[in-house]
């Protein structure tokens, strides 16, 4: 825990910040309405838990776990004994969280969940409420990207950076992770960025890629899915030729080391044969 310290956003919002690599969590609004505006509200979370039997969602990057605990929240007070939901949080260190819960009076989103927190911490898992389950998975993600685990319905996808950690934004990683979807089901994936790296690695490794909601001052971020009908502002063909193809950071990372170059001739052909921009 030695590793982070609390940090003053600009709104006078409590947040942490890891020392190393030098990343603030939710840095723009915090960890709350962050999590409530990127992850919860875009996935239409309730509407979609609350019309299905069996609900599962992948919390990847569990870190301080505000958006696990953003979804819990508007999850257990309206799921009823009928439906089944599972929230299940993947991470490979669980030094975030032990922050969050040792300060949980600054930073302010934990505070009822401590005793939940600290259920997943030692038994690795919880029934936060009658048929709402939280779970911890444990590892490297980039490895196991959750064999064995029920396909999800939503995934948050919140791992440091591509900078800091690389081989979670690779195409092969994003490649295993589409391959994880159940095809005849609706899953929606929300995630932080914008970067135009990211979106092609996302296209190539199969999802339809979109522009995702604004948050404080980061007028985009991204959504996908495997069904491009369940994206409102699917990104065009005016992005490709204009964005991706004078781009100097395009090229989807296929290593697990941070590079940048622009897209080679090869994957743009390949971009525009997929259906999303014909």
């Amino acid at each position: 825990m030695e590793n982070f310290e609390l940090v003053q956003l600009k709104n006078g919002v409590m947040s942490l910040r890891a020392l190393q690599p030098r990343e603030t969590f939710h840095p723009g609004v915090g960890p709350a309405e962050e999590a409530e505006i990127l992850h919860v509200n875009q996935h239409r979370l309730l509407e979609r838990a609350m019309a299905s039997e069996s609900f599962i969602l992948w919390d990847v990057g569990l870190g301080a776990a505000a958006n696990a605990i953003a979804a819990l929240r508007a999850l257990e007070s309206m799921l009823r004994p009928k439906h089944g939901v599972r929230v299940l949080s993947f991470d490979k260190t669980l030094s975030p969280l032990q922050f969050a819960l040792e300060n949980a009076e600054a930073l302010k989103y934990p505070i009822g969940f401590e005793t939940h927190i600290r259920k997943l911490l030692d038994k690795g898992s919880v029934e936060v409420s009658p048929g709402l389950i939280w779970e911890l998975d444990l590892g490297d993600f980039s490895r196991a990207q959750g064999l064995g685990r029920e396909a999800p319905d939503s995934i948050f996808y919140d791992p440091y950076s591509p900078v800091s950690n690389p081989e979670m934004w690779t195409l092969p990683n994003f490649t295993r992770l589409y391959q994880q979807l159940d095809p005849e089901k609706l899953c929606l994936v929300s995630t932080y960025t914008r970067s135009t790296q990211i979106r092609v690695s996302l296209l190539l490794a199969g999802f339809s890629v979109g522009i995702g909601c604004l948050v404080h001052e980061k007028d985009e971020t991204t959504i996908c899915s495997n069904r491009l009908e369940a994206l409102e502002r699917p990104l065009d063909r005016v992005w490709l030729e204009k964005r991706v193809s004078v781009s100097h950071n395009a090229a989807p990372l296929r290593a697990n080391s941070y590079q940048v170059a622009p897209i080679g001739e090869a994957d743009y052909e390949a971009l525009k044969k997929l259906p999303q921009f014909q």
